[in-house]
C-alpha cells in the first residue's frame, strides 16, 4: 500500500489544471511543452511533435537540454531555468535556433510561461512558432531589396513614389547629385513646390489624367541646373491599389541635343543659322492660326541687298558670305524675340512681324531695317556700304496663307528695285497712302508747338446723381495750319513713338493747370483737372520734378489734380514706374485707372498702385442699356472698385437711358456728349455758369 501510495504522489506532481492541457491540445499549428523542475517534459502536444520530429512518448520524461537544444545553448538554458526558479528571473522571449530530432536546426520564436501546480511544484510551458517560412519571406525580402538597390546603383535614371495628389513618399538615385533638389527639401512635399512653375504645372495636368486612364503617360520637361540647361523624360504610371504614381525620370540631354541638331541642319541655314525657307513658312502658319492674329496686322518684309553680286564679283565669295552673317544679325538686334528673321537663299532675307497692332508701327520698323543697313559693313579691314530693298505685304489685306504672302511680299521687292532700291514698297496702294499720310503728319507734328497749333479742350464731368459740374478732363486739339483738323487717335502715337509727346503733355499739363487755377477762382468751386499721361512720359526722368514745379507755378491744390494713366504704363511693371508713383502720391495728386477693362491685368494693377479713381472706358458705357454683358460687367466693376475705396467714372454717356441705368448701379461721376462735348476753356467758364 506504501508504495501505490508513493507512485500516486509522483505521477500527481506532474500534473495541472487538465483544461489547460486540453487547451494546448487544440492547437495543433504552435509547439507547446511542459518541463519540471528538473527540465523533464511533463507536455509535449501535437504541434511540437510536427515541428521537433519527437513523439509524445519519446518526449516524456527527457530534459530539455537533451532534446532541442543545441550543444553549445545547453549551459544557458539550464542556467536561466535555475534562475527563474530560484530567483523568479523570467526568461525572455526570443528568436531562437533550435535542434530537431534529425539533427536539422529550425528557428523559432519561444515565450515561457511558469505555474505551479495543486501540489506546490514549478512547471514551466514553452510555446515555440515555426519562423522558417518567416524568415525565408525575410529572405526573399533582402534580396529583393538588394537586387533593387544594385538596379537603382546601376541605371541612370531617378526613381520617385508619390501620394495620390503629388507629395512624395521615396526616392531612389545612383547619384543624388544628379537630383534637381536635396532629398530633405523634397520628401514629404508636394512635387509642385519643388520644380519650376512650368514643369510643376505638366506634372499636376498629366497626373490628373493619369487617374483618369490609368495608363502610363510620359512628359518631357527641362530645368536650369549648374551645369546648364538639362531636358528630362519622365514617365508615370498609376498604382491604382495604392493610391500612389511611380515617375521614372532620365536625363534625355543628349537626346534632345541631338534631335535638335537634325532638326537645325532640315529647317535652319547653314550659313547664318537662320531659319529657312521652311521654317519660315511654318512660323508663318503658326502667327496665322493664332487667335490673337485676328487683333494684330502681321506683316511680311522681303528684303533683297542691292547689287549684291558686284560684292561677290568684286571682293570674293568668302567676304559676301560674311557679309550675309552680318546682315542676318543686324536684323536680328532690330527685331524683338517673338518677330521672325530667315534666309530664303542668296541675298534674300525675311522677316515675319506679328506684334504691331498698327501700319505706323511696322513703317518706323522698316525705316530702322533701311538706317541700319546704310551704315557701313566692317569685314577683313574693309568698309562696305550696302542697302536693301524691301517689299511689304500684310496679312490679311494682301493675303490669307503664307505662300500668298510670300509671294506678294517678294513681288512688293522688285518693286522697290525698279524705284531704284534703298527704299520699301507695299503690295497695296492703299497702305502707301497710309504711309505718306503718317510721314506728312510727323512732319507737320515737328513744329506744331512752335506754330502754336495744340489747344487744349475741356470736357465737363459730373455728380452722377445730383448732375453737378464737379470737374473737366483735359484733352489735346491740333489744328494744322497745312493739313487741317488731326485726330488725337491719328497723331498721339506718332508723338508718343518720336518723344514729342514730352513737349506736347508738358504744354497740356500747364495748360490744364493755369486754366483749373482761374476756373476755381472765378466760380469759387473746388473744381478737379484729369490729365492723361503716356507711357513714354512715365520714362521721362524729368516728370515729378516738373510735377511739383507746375503745381507750385499755378497755386492749385494738388487734391484737384487727377493723372490718369493706362494700361500701356503699366504692363512692364518696372521699377521707375513705382517709384514715380510714390512720388506722385507724396506729392499730392491723385491717380485714375483710365481706359478700365480693355487690358488683360486691370485688377491685378488695382492691387498694385495707389489708384483712387477707375475710369470705365466708353466701349461698355455705349452697351449697358441694351447688352446684358456689358452692364453686367460696368456693375460689377463699380462695386468691386466700391469695396477697393475707388471712386467710378464712366467715360462716353451719351444718353438719359444710359445716365439713369448708371445712377441705379451706383457709378459716382460720369461725362459725355449727353452732357456736353470738349469745350475750349471760355466756353466751358460760360457752360459752368449756366450749369449752376
Amino acid at each position: 500500500m506504501k508504495a501505490k501510495k508513493d507512485d500516486t504522489s509522483l505521477t500527481n506532481q506532474y500534473v495541472t489544471n487538465d483544461p489547460l492541457h486540453l487547451l494546448f491540445d487544440a492547437v495543433q499549428a504552435i509547439s507547446v511543452q511542459g518541463y519540471d523542475q528538473e527540465r523533464r517534459v511533463i507536455y509535449w502536444n501535437e504541434g511540437s511533435e510536427r515541428l521537433y520530429g519527437y513523439t509524445r512518448q519519446e518526449a516524456m520524461g527527457q530534459k530539455i537540454e537533451d532534446l532541442i537544444i543545441p550543444p553549445q545553448m545547453c549551459e544557458a538554458v539550464i542556467a536561466g531555468h535555475k534562475n527563474w526558479l530560484e530567483n523568479n528571473v523570467e526568461i525572455p522571449a526570443a528568436e531562437l535556433e533550435l535542434r530537431k530530432k534529425n539533427g536539422h536546426k529550425v528557428s523559432v520564436f519561444s515565450s515561457h510561461m511558469m505555474f505551479t501546480n495543486q501540489y506546490n511544484k514549478k512547471q514551466m510551458y514553452c510555446v515555440d512558432v515555426d519562423l522558417t517560412e518567416v524568415i525565408k519571406a525575410q529572405e526573399q525580402a533582402t534580396f529583393n531589396e538588394h537586387m533593387l538597390r544594385s538596379v537603382f546603383n546601376t541605371v541612370p535614371d531617378l526613381f520617385f513614389l508619390m501620394d495620390d495628389i503629388g507629395f512624395i513618399v521615396d526616392f531612389h538615385a545612383n547619384h543624388e547629385q544628379t537630383l534637381y533638389a536635396t532629398p530633405e527639401r523634397f520628401i514629404g512635399r508636394n512635387l509642385a513646390d519643388i520644380l519650376p512653375a512650368k514643369a510643376a504645372a505638366r506634372f499636376q495636368t498629366k497626373l490628373e489624367v493619369i487617374k483618369q486612364q490609368n495608363d502610363m503617360l510620359c512628359i518631357e520637361y527641362d530645368l536650369t541646373l549648374p551645369q546648364g540647361v538639362v531636358y528630362f523624360e519622365a514617365r508615370i504610371s498609376h498604382l491604382a491599389e495604392y493610391n500612389q504614381f511611380i515617375a521614372i525620370i532620365r536625363d534625355v540631354t543628349e537626346q534632345h541635343k541631338s534631335a535638335q541638331l537634325i532638326r537645325h541642319q532640315a529647317y535652319y541655314d547653314s550659313l547664318t543659322s537662320l531659319p529657312n525657307r521652311f521654317l519660315v513658312l511654318e512660323r508663318l502658319t503658326d502667327i496665322l492660326e493664332h487667335p490673337q492674329a485676328k487683333h494684330t496686322t502681321t506683316t511680311v518684309l522681303f528684303l533683297d541687298i542691292d547689287d549684291f553680286k558686284k560684292v561677290n564679283d568684286v571682293f570674293g565669295h568668302e567676304i559676301g558670305d560674311k557679309l550675309l552673317i552680318q546682315s542676318g544679325n543686324r536684323l536680328q538686334k532690330l527685331l524683338q524675340q517673338e518677330d521672325v528673321v530667315g534666309r530664303l537663299g542668296g541675298d534674300e532675307f525675311i522677316v515675319l512681324i506679328s506684334r504691331l497692332t498698327r501700319p505706323e508701327c511696322v513703317l518706323d520698323l522698316i525705316k530702322q531695317i533701311l538706317s541700319e543697313f546704310r551704315k557701313p559693313f566692317s569685314i577683313n579691314g574693309r568698309e562696305i556700304i550696302l542697302s536693301v530693298s524691301i517689299g511689304v505685304s500684310a496679312y490679311p489685306e494682301n493675303g490669307t496663307c503664307p505662300s500668298v504672302l510670300l509671294r506678294n511680299a517678294d513681288t512688293s521687292m522688285y518693286q522697290a528695285k525698279a524705284m531704284g532700291g534703298n527704299t520699301y514698297s507695299y503690295f497695296t496702294n492703299e497702305m502707301n497712302l497710309v504711309m505718306k499720310r503718317r510721314f506728312e503728319v510727323e512732319e507737320q507734328l515737328h513744329g506744331a508747338l512752335a506754330r502754336n497749333e495744340f489747344e487744349v479742350y475741356f470736357q465737363p464731368q459730373f455728380d452722377t446723381n445730383t448732375q453737378q459740374l464737379i470737374g473737366a478732363e483735359a484733352l489735346l486739339r491740333w489744328h494744322s495750319s497745312h493739313l487741317g483738323p488731326i485726330s488725337p487717335v491719328e497723331f498721339i502715337p506718332i508723338a508718343e513713338h518720336t518723344g514729342l509727346i514730352i513737349p506736347i503733355g508738358e504744354f497740356v499739363i500747364k495748360q490744364s493747370l493755369h486754366f483749373l487755377a482761374n476756373w476755381q477762382q472765378e466760380k469759387q468751386q473746388n473744381f478737379t483737372i484729369s490729365v492723361n499721361l503716356s507711357p513714354r512720359q512715365f520714362r521721362d526722368p524729368q516728370l515729378i520734378n516738373f510735377l511739383k514745379q507746375a503745381i507750385n507755378q499755378s497755386a492749385v491744390d494738388p487734391q484737384s489734380v487727377v493723372l490718369e494713366i493706362t494700361e500701356g504704363v503699366l504692363i512692364n511693371g518696372e521699377a521707375y514706374i513705382r517709384q514715380a508713383f510714390a512720388e506722385m502720391s507724396k506729392l499730392g495728386v491723385k491717380l485714375a485707372m483710365d481706359d478700365f477693362g480693355t487690358g488683360y491685368s486691370s485688377l491685378n494693377y488695382l492691387r498694385q498702385y495707389p489708384f483712387k479713381e477707375l475710369k470705365i472706358d466708353r466701349s461698355f458705357i455705349d452697351g449697358i442699356t441694351s447688352n446684358s454683358s456689358d452692364r453686367d460687367l460696368v456693375k460689377a466693376t463699380i462695386a468691386m472698385s466700391h469695396s477697393l475705396a475707388l471712386r467710378v467714372v464712366a467715360e462716353g454717356v451719351e444718353s438719359i437711358e444710359q445716365l439713369h441705368l448708371l445712377q441705379e448701379l451706383g457709378c459716382d461721376l460720369v461725362q459725355g456728349y449727353y452732357f456736353s462735348q470738349p469745350l475750349p476753356k471760355n466756353q466751358l467758364l460760360n457752360y459752368s455758369a449756366n450749369n449752376q
